[in-house]
């Protein structure tokens, strides 16, 4: 059997996959005391002796009392409050009032988040260019997400005219802050060459940051720059470990790339059954160059072997539901 070839482009943005919709791209934030919140409201799992709903029910109390008072924290967490529904049912109408009212008040994480909500369309009307004004607001004050997110709308000329050179300082000013998704973004624009001189060594230094910090796009980018020998020098056992990574999260870029090196033997040994499993969980995802080369392994591969890995499959997607459901139900991606 001829060896498959990886094809993949570098994770540039959204979740994973360089068309995901817009509204993939941003990411509530929350702060520590609003985790407590959570806590507070019995949605995060504890051990045993933890502050049952009914504590949370009061603290909410507290807050909408602090916020009706003008306090600019409370607004916010009270925002954020109806925007997850902690404590009380989701109204985004509700969630864009108080985050508005503590966004007045200069709260750059509310700015922010005000943000996110005219972006998406959430509790307002979606207005690419108010999500910038409202991002430019809390970038200026220095927050690492609304920079980052600005970098975004200028890369993609969403809201604002197209410049890749203010995109990669907007880049730049959140990665220097260790945002992990700015960090890859920039290792990016490094890769390209787009708003910044291109250097294959930055590109990987950059997304090797991010991926440090657990971003699965960062960490799919390192593995590519192992795998090719772009800026570090070819190596297709860490290319594997860093696919590895960032397939165990579910993106599917490492999921198919993972597959391929199994087929290939290459940075590990051959083992055909690992590779359908890990290029059928991206073909299910619909990436397209992991739906083509399943179909290559269909006909190379033994039914029985393909049983096992659909099997592993199925066991890997259990795992992930499980992860899912013991994490916060404050979310640290996209929601």
């Amino acid at each position: 059997m001829g060896q498959l070839r990886l094809k993949e482009g570098l994770a540039s943005r959204g979740r994973f996959r360089a068309c995901t919709l817009s509204r993939l791209w941003y990411t509530r934030v929350v702060s520590p005391r609003f985790l407590l919140l959570a806590m507070l409201f019995g949605q995060v799992h504890l051990d045993a002796g933890a502050p049952t709903a009914t504590n949370g029910v009061e603290r909410l109390r507290q807050i909408i009392a602090r916020a009706e008072a003008g306090d600019a924290a409370a607004q916010c967490e009270l925002g954020l409050a109806y925007c997850f529904g902690l404590g009380t049912a989701k109204d985004y109408a509700r969630a864009v009032e108080w985050l508005g009212k503590s966004a007045d008040q200069n709260n750059a994480q509310a700015q922010y988040n005000l943000g996110v909500c005219h972006e998406r369309g959430e509790g307002v009307a979606a207005d690419s260019g108010e999500a910038v004004s409202w991002y430019r607001k809390a970038a200026g004050q220095g927050y690492a997400r609304a920079q980052s997110n600005l970098g975004v709308c200028y890369f993609h000329g969403i809201g604002v005219g197209k410049d890749v050179g203010e995109a990669a300082r907007w880049y730049r000013k959140a990665a220097d802050q260790g945002y992990a998704r700015a960090q890859r973004h920039l290792g990016v624009c490094y890769s390209t060459g787009a708003g910044v001189e291109k250097d294959a060594v930055e590109a990987a230094r950059w997304n090797r940051k991010g991926g440090d910090q657990g971003d699965a796009g960062a960490q799919y980018n390192v593995g590519r720059a192992y795998y090719k020998g772009a800026g570090v020098k070819q190596d297709f056992a860490e290319a594997v470990a860093w696919f590895r990574r960032a397939a165990e999260q579910g993106h599917p870029g490492g999921q198919c790339n993972l597959g391929v090196c199994y087929f290939n033997g290459e940075g590990l040994a051959k083992d055909i059954v690992q590779a359908y499993k890990w290029v059928s969980l991206a073909a299910a995802q619909g990436h397209e160059d992991a739906k083509r080369i399943l179909g290559t392994l269909g006909t190379r591969v033994r039914a029985g072997d393909i049983a096992e890995a659909e099997r592993l499959a199925r066991a890997f997607k259990s795992s992930r539901v499980l992860e899912e459901d013991e994490a916060a139900v404050v979310p640290s991606g996209s929601r």
